[in-house]
């Protein structure tokens, strides 16, 4: 089992950088464990012209197959005669994981600037499931911008009659950088196995969105990727949740019939973007105790609740709807009686005095104070920040002035038919800096997702500190 990758040199560039960028020298052999064999990183050739790294993982199936106990499963002949040592599977993309990985975060401290070079490349895996014919490989990896060779393999190359296997020599060219050709190889590759060598569990879902990021988002067969990889289909339907604001279970009307903010914002992944800020600004403030105001189906909730620094995890919701969905989505049920005391889910308005909501170190309110009446800002902001008053308060809300760039949305028409308003970067922090000087905080600002010259961002986040600085 292996999979090569070729650079070709130009007259402005030098093939052989592509072992700067992998981390290992072309004169060396790198080998490792990789727990169901070895894996070896060698380089058949390396010159300025032409570099090819070679990932070759020898596998062992007779002990990959043992149990713990020592004795064989599957049927007799099955532990020593399959295709795990010789076909791409999960196990070639754990190699490229372990043997590539400083690479696969797009680290290179000695070139950095090699780190966004595009290269030309040429990826070749001998051996590759053909998973409903060829025509799936190309459907996987075209619209990422490959020129697709997969080539039948026949049952017996010397016998004609016996016709083709069920595997395809694969062949892929592109010009990128390499990190994402790395991460599209580690994700793509076991969608095409019919199995995984290792348990699939929750935390397969942070490794699929952390190497997928917004590529995985926009492709055409994202559901069937995401299906394929996962496995359950419970895990599939968070990953998608997660992926996009888009969900399989969304029950609002307003969604339904309007096409909702996540299908207008769908196409930049806006969700997951306001996520991963929102998470990082949690962990920046060193939250121990943490409160979700208006958590809805409790997508933030699922990111956080893993987290050990945070000790407590509130989420507070008005829609009984939306608190069932996020039972579910959390699988209280299902946790373990110390996990279950540090995560509860609470009914409630947030704009009345509720004693559940003190104590806190950070309060955060996720796209929801443009679902409340301007006229009761007043009452959110004294519930908030004046009588649970937590150390933090973090706030994210669209900005109007990126609404341009929606190719779904009517000139005037807000991204969501139960919004009261929506501000521009100034009516915003005009509101944010009168609630600083009647309740002692300080804010400072930050965008969430690509920043236009003119427009600014889609989102738009606050961070207040309580007798902070800005």
């Amino acid at each position: 089992m292996l999979v090569s990758i070729t650079a070709s040199g130009s007259e402005t560039s030098d093939a052989t950088e592509l072992g700067w960028l992998l981390h290992k020298h072309p004169d060396r052999v790198r080998s490792e464990s990789v727990g169901f064999g070895t894996a070896h990183v060698f380089y058949p050739e390396a010159t300025p012209e032409r570099c090819t790294a070679t990932l070759y993982v020898e596998v062992d199936p007779v002990a990959l197959s043992r149990r713990p106990d020592g004795r064989r499963g599957g049927p007799a002949l099955e532990p020593y005669v399959n295709d795990r040592p010789f076909v791409a599977s999960s196990m070639l993309s754990s190699a490229i994981s372990k043997l590539y990985r400083t690479a696969m975060l797009g680290v290179c401290d000695t070139r950095p600037e090699l780190v966004d070079q595009p290269l030309e490349l040429t990826i070749e895996v001998p051996a590759v499931p053909a998973l409903r014919g060829g025509d799936t490989i190309k459907n996987l990896f075209g619209p990422l911008g490959y020129d697709v060779d997969a080539t039948p393999l026949p049952l017996d190359e010397h016998d004609e009659d016996w016709g083709d296997s069920r595997y395809v020599s694969l062949r892929l060219a592109i010009t990128s950088p390499l990190k994402p050709v790395l991460e599209h190889l580690y994700v793509l590759l076991p969608v095409l196995d019919s199995r995984k060598h290792y348990w699939v569990g929750e935390d397969e879902i942070d490794k699929l969105l952390r190497r997928g990021g917004e590529w995985l988002a926009a492709h055409p067969e994202r559901d069937f990727i995401v299906r394929r990889h996962l496995r359950f289909g419970g895990l599939a339907r968070e990953a998608l949740a997660r992926l996009t604001d888009d969900s399989a279970d969304v029950d609002d009307p307003d969604e339904r019939n309007d096409g909702g903010e996540a299908a207008i914002e769908k196409p930049i992944s806006l969700n997951e973007q306001r996520m991963i800020a929102v998470s990082s600004a949690i962990a920046a403030a060193g939250a121990g105790r943490v409160v979700d105001l208006g958590c809805g189906e409790g997508r933030l909730m699922r990111r956080l609740m893993d987290d050990p620094a945070i000790t407590k995890l509130v989420g507070v919701e008005v829609s009984h709807a939306a608190l069932g969905r996020a039972a579910a989505r959390l699988r209280l049920d299902g946790l373990s009686e110390r996990r279950r005391e540090r995560v509860e889910l609470v009914h409630g308005a947030l704009t009345y005095i509720d004693d559940r909501i003190r104590g806190f170190d950070v309060a955060v309110a996720v796209e929801v104070i443009e679902h409340i009446d301007a006229d009761r800002l007043d009452a959110f902001e004294e519930v908030v920040f004046g009588f649970a008053a937590p150390r933090t308060v973090i706030i994210t809300t669209p900005n109007r002035e990126y609404n341009v760039h929606f190719e779904g949305l009517p000139e005037g028409r807000m991204r969501h038919g139960d919004h009261r308003f929506e501000w521009t970067r100034a009516e915003f922090a005009e509101w944010a800096d009168g609630v600083c000087a009647r309740t002692g905080y300080a804010v400072s600002y930050a965008p969430i997702g690509p920043v236009d010259a003119e427009t600014g961002p889609p989102t738009q986040m606050a961070i207040f500190t309580k007798g902070g600085e800005s």
